[in-house]
């Protein structure tokens, strides 16, 4: 029974990494008042590019270096992840395009590109079969060397690759700016009134240019850590499913906090997962469990708008283009 439940906690945290890192993105998307619905095809687009970018250096020498293994990947989806996010802030701030028609659209693009260089990378390098980047993805799933040596502590909590504790990280330190530095500040003024942050000498287009394409960047590890370390280095078209989505449904259970973010992603993981430990359950039944991480998001969205408390409320001008000749 123990082995049981240590094993779900284990497979939790591994399901719960992408969660988080799409979740954090979105926050600080967010915070600058831009609703990037893309964020499922900004995922894909960052696991991808990782893709691209660990497979051109795995097979361009018989001796790969084990730090460039690494890097080169990470950079690659930053810079994928990024430059999606940056078509967005163009289209939305720049041009003033709808924000959630344009996100959608992303999401459908960052798929299609997902699908489209999974599919056909090997052919253009003349290759057949379907990729894998074996040495690319032992690295990422390289643990902690002294895991071993604490027991089933160890096994469950400090076995994971390094992308599963950056995610912690990386959460905190956006707590962190976010609620007490004087950037965090001014972020959060933007997002609220862009008018009034404008009026106070708040540059409100880089903000909200900076916030989206961070924000994007930082999910897009999540698409990263998923095909180097869920998968060991392999891609499988559409094979992300519906983590996307989950992550945008988590910025709201989390009430826009990037700490909350760390536990509700892990809740969500767990419910993700949840059926697979549940012996006897019907498919349909099964189906029914993995719709609550929706149902208790709907749950915790009605509750907030009821008790209208303004720290739980979204940015005020979420999803709204701001026109600086109507300040």
């Amino acid at each position: 029974m123990l082995t049981t439940i240590l094993t779900f906690i284990s497979a939790t945290i591994i399901q719960s990494i992408p969660l988080l890192y799409g979740s954090v993105g979105e926050i600080i998307t967010e915070k600058s008042g831009n609703l990037n619905l893309g964020i499922p095809g900004i995922m894909y687009v960052g696991g991808i590019s990782g893709i691209i970018g660990g497979y051109i250096y795995e097979h361009s020498t018989d001796n790969p270096n084990t730090f460039l293994l690494v890097i080169i990947p990470l950079l690659s989806s930053l810079i994928g992840s990024a430059l999606l996010a940056l078509i967005y802030s163009f289209l939305t701030i720049t041009l003033r395009a709808n924000q959630n028609v344009t996100g959608l659209a992303l999401t459908t693009f960052g798929v299609g590109i997902g699908n489209f260089f999974g599919g056909s990378l090997l052919s253009l390098f003349g290759e057949t079969g379907s990729i894998s980047l074996i040495k690319t993805g032992l690295c990422y799933k390289a643990s902690l060397p002294f895991a071993s040596k604490l027991g089933l502590f160890g096994e469950t909590f400090l076995s994971f690759g390094f992308l599963a504790y950056l995610a912690i990280i990386i959460a905190l330190i956006a707590s962190f700016v976010i609620n007490k530095t004087r950037v965090g500040l001014n972020l959060r003024a933007v997002g609220e009134n862009p008018a009034t942050a404008d009026a106070a000498g708040i540059d409100v287009i880089k903000y909200k240019y900076l916030a989206t394409c961070i924000g994007g960047a930082i999910a897009g590890l999540g698409g990263l850590y998923f095909v180097m370390d869920y998968t060991g280095g392999a891609w499988t078209n559409n094979g992300f499913g519906d983590r996307g989505w989950l992550a945008v449904a988590i910025v709201i259970f989390a009430i826009w906090k990037p700490k909350s973010a760390i536990l509700s992603s892990f809740l969500f993981g767990g419910l993700y997962i949840i059926c697979v430990y549940i012996p006897g359950l019907s498919p349909a039944a099964k189906e029914l469990i993995k719709m609550l991480p929706y149902l208790v998001t709907i749950i915790v969205l009605i509750l907030i708008s009821i008790r209208q408390k303004k720290e739980n409320q979204p940015p005020q001008s979420l999803g709204l283009s701001y026109f600086r000749e109507e300040r």
